[in-house]
């Protein structure tokens, strides 16, 4: 009765909701390959967690913008990784990036600008602090990513608008990710509309070659880099994000600092002491996301193989742990048994495989597309890191050894195809 016409359409976050209803089928005794949700299946490294344990007993409230020792970390870790000329005074720490994005959403006088697919979340909290989300069709790219010709045909539909862009790369939900050429023609884009850029690097350090690139090496003044410790670490459970800000935008950083004063405090004590050891990146930490992108080179190739043999279409893997595959190909056996859209597509695919995937209308694509997101993270991350410390790869023969359930998974879609 009293709730806002802006939160009543809401649904819960679509990643959460597989989660938990794969949890539940799994309770109930179903086979479940979790495909769904796109958490990492590698452990918190020891060097991080032996941090933690030293710092457990911390219990004092943080800054707002969070502990200065981490901020001088993350500040050395994107001069060094992504080389912005950051400062601890350039970066705010938070319950992860999703709450950052939030409050930056909230912060921020204009509206959203998303690449169509994008992760789930990203409208729904332009929804809630009373925005327009506005998406950008890339369905024109054969890597379903935002190209600098569609940004300014849209830029200059609306001149007089003031946008806050968002590109996450590698991507959520298509696993491929931006060149070097392709981040300076957006760049030359964003600067001539002056568009506020949050570059979503999340993915960053799991790019499969390692050769990761941001966009703040060409549009330094415009954009903010969001990093954090839940996939390239392995600790999404443990609520830690960042926002690197160019010395420019240190009004924003105020800002969501006020906001921040007055929702969260501060973010947990001990993970921010641990934390610090991870972004400082030392030999461990490096030698364990050097070890975690061979797993998921490996069984992303296996499983893009596997899938584009029987005609489904999707972007090539080159990071993160995400396929986006589409299954136009089988319109017309899908629609004979009821399919003619990627929510019924996966509800179907759940109930008579036992295989969660999304669809891909969560991520901004008409319903009528008959696409969805793969996470192939079914695997017991430490036993894989294990296997590419005794062995130095996996080979694509290999690939069943460490993801035994991925690959079941992908023969299981196989047969229901068929």
């Amino acid at each position: 009765m009293f709730l806002k016409q802006n939160i009543k359409t809401l649904k819960p976050s679509a990643t959460l909701a597989i989660n938990e209803l794969s949890n539940e089928l799994i309770k109930q005794g179903r086979k479940v390959y979790k495909l769904g949700f796109g958490q990492s299946p590698f452990p918190v490294p020891d060097v991080v967690v032996n941090e933690l344990i030293v710092h457990a007993r911390e219990k004092d409230y943080l800054p707002v913008k969070g502990l200065y020792s981490l901020r001088v970390a993350v500040a050395n870790y994107h001069t060094r990784r992504t080389h912005m000329k950051a400062r601890a005074e350039d970066v705010i720490i938070g319950p992860g990036s999703k709450e950052l994005l939030y409050i930056a959403q909230l912060c921020f006088d204009g509206d959203l600008l998303v690449p169509a697919p994008s992760w789930v979340s990203y409208a729904p909290q332009a929804q809630i602090t009373g925005k327009q989300s506005l998406w950008i069709d890339t369905s024109g790219s054969q890597k379903k990513m935002l190209d600098a010709t569609s940004l300014e045909a849209y830029c200059e539909k609306h001149p007089k608008r003031k946008f806050m862009l968002i590109l996450n790369y590698p991507s959520n939900p298509t696993g491929a990710s931006y060149s070097s050429d392709e981040l300076k023609a957006l760049a030359d884009v964003a600067r001539k509309y002056e568009l506020l850029v949050i570059s979503d690097e999340i993915y960053g350090e799991l790019m499969h070659n390692g050769t990761h690139v941001s966009i703040a090496n060409y549009y330094p003044e415009g954009t903010i880099v969001s990093s954090g410790l839940s996939k390239w670490s392995g600790a999404g459970g443990w609520r830690l994000g960042t926002f690197t800000f160019p010395e420019n935008l240190r009004w924003l950083i105020d800002a969501m600092g006020v906001v921040a004063s007055e929702t969260f405090t501060a973010t947990s004590a001990p993970i921010q002491y641990a934390a610090v050891k991870a972004f400082e990146f030392g030999p461990e930490i490096e030698t364990y996301v050097a070890e975690s992108r061979k797993v998921l080179k490996a069984i992303a190739s296996y499983t893009y193989e596997a899938l584009t043999g029987i005609g489904l279409k999707m972007p090539a893997p080159e990071g993160g742990f995400y396929l986006f595959p589409d299954f136009t190909e089988y319109r017309d056996q899908l629609k004979q048994k009821g399919i003619e859209t990627s929510t019924q597509l996966c509800r179907k695919l759940l109930e008579e495989t036992g295989v969660a995937l999304l669809p891909g209308a969560d991520f901004g694509q008409t319903d009528e597309e008959l696409s969805a997101r793969l996470s192939y993270v079914d695997f017991d991350g430490k036993s894989a890191l294990d296997f590419v410390k005794m062995h130095g790869s996996i080979s694509p023969q290999k690939v069943n050894d460490v993801a035994p359930r991925v690959v079941e998974a992908c023969n299981a879609i196989k047969t229901w195809l068929k």
